[in-house]
């Protein structure tokens, strides 16, 4: 049996599907699936080994200059190799209209989320069948229940498994030294930001404690970011650009990982990484980081606070 899944974004959305992946490898021996991604996040599907294809989308670079995309032939080329397989069950995990039309698009009988409990209504018009999910449920275990519906079978709610294959993260190695946290102090949204000054203060407390501090980014901002709050402190690391498998090894080495509400987040999570996380308008009990070891604070908490919330995770798990 093969599946096409449709979860094209972001990266925090991508890892919360991989448990539902697993469940129903675990459910269906024999299933294989195939991924529909965006271009920056092919990696992360690739790591699970129930996942055969990834089928690479560019959706944002594409709407930018939609008349190049047709002149060049990139999106035909996405056309055929999507509709290049016979699908038993096309699973739109998103939810959007993009995702939708996605869906619509490839060979198989397409599969999502009621009008109701989808992110996007119009969306399930373009689903032969849909199913209704509570909206009060996280965003993992929504996704989960989409899935065991669709492919019908029964999974263990207490239990769950990322399923990442750690040996399929292909990147060079890094020297982390043990007692090593890493700083997740990068995301796409204003309101979701750490003051700089506390990430500062709080590079100061590790240091104070023996850590050492690493430092990823990956805008020219962040970078800035970075480099103020590393600044004079011998201790504090700032990484060089890195793929997402690079700062998975990263963050494996680590003894944990303080965030901001970012993507990268959820991948400290998914790799069952100590993980203290920092909320502002995201409600965590929906889409927070999922998983074991995992603290959600306030932005409006202290640099204090939060690494007093580091120690006691780390030095218990």
């Amino acid at each position: 049996m093969r599946v096409l899944i449709v979860k094209v974004s972001s990266l925090g959305d991508i890892i919360h599907t991989l448990p539902a992946v697993t469940d129903a490898k675990q459910a269906h021996p024999n299933l294989v699936f195939d991924w529909v991604v965006e271009e920056n996040f092919t990696e992360v599907p690739s790591w699970h080994p129930a996942v055969d294809r990834v089928i690479p989308v560019a959706i944002r670079r594409w709407r930018k200059s939609l008349m190049k995309t047709y002149l060049n032939h990139e999106f035909r080329a996405f056309k055929r190799a999507l509709q290049g397989t016979r699908y038993d069950l096309v699973i739109d995990a998103q939810g959007l209209i993009k995702s939708g039309i996605i869906s619509r698009m490839s060979r198989g009988l397409t599969i999502g989320l009621s009008n109701r409990t989808v992110r996007e209504p119009l969306a399930a018009l373009f689903y032969n069948k849909a199913y209704s999910v509570p909206w009060t449920e996280h965003a993992v275990d929504r996704v989960r229940q989409l899935f065991s519906r669709a492919l019908q079978y029964q999974y263990d709610a207490d239990s769950i498994s990322y399923g990442i294959d750690r040996a399929k993260l292909k990147t060079k190695l890094e020297n982390v030294p043990e007692k090593t946290v890493v700083f997740l102090h990068g995301t796409t949204r204003v309101n979701k930001y750490w003051p700089k000054e506390n990430w500062r203060k709080l590079a100061k407390l590790a240091i104070a404690y023996g850590y050492d501090v690493f430092l990823p980014w990956g805008t020219s901002e962040e970078k800035k970011r970075a480099e103020f709050i590393g600044e004079g402190n011998l201790n504090v690391k700032i990484l060089g650009k890195k793929s997402l498998s690079d700062l998975a090894v990263v963050i494996i080495k680590s003894k944990g990982v303080i965030a901001v509400d970012t993507g990268l987040g959820h991948l400290a999570a998914a790799l069952s990484k100590s993980t203290v996380s920092l909320y502002g308008p995201t409600n965590p009990a929906l889409c927070g980081t999922y998983g074991r070891n995992q603290i959600h604070l306030k932005l409006e908490d202290k640099p204090t606070d939060v690494w007093n919330k580091f120690e006691k995770l780390t030095n218990s798990s």
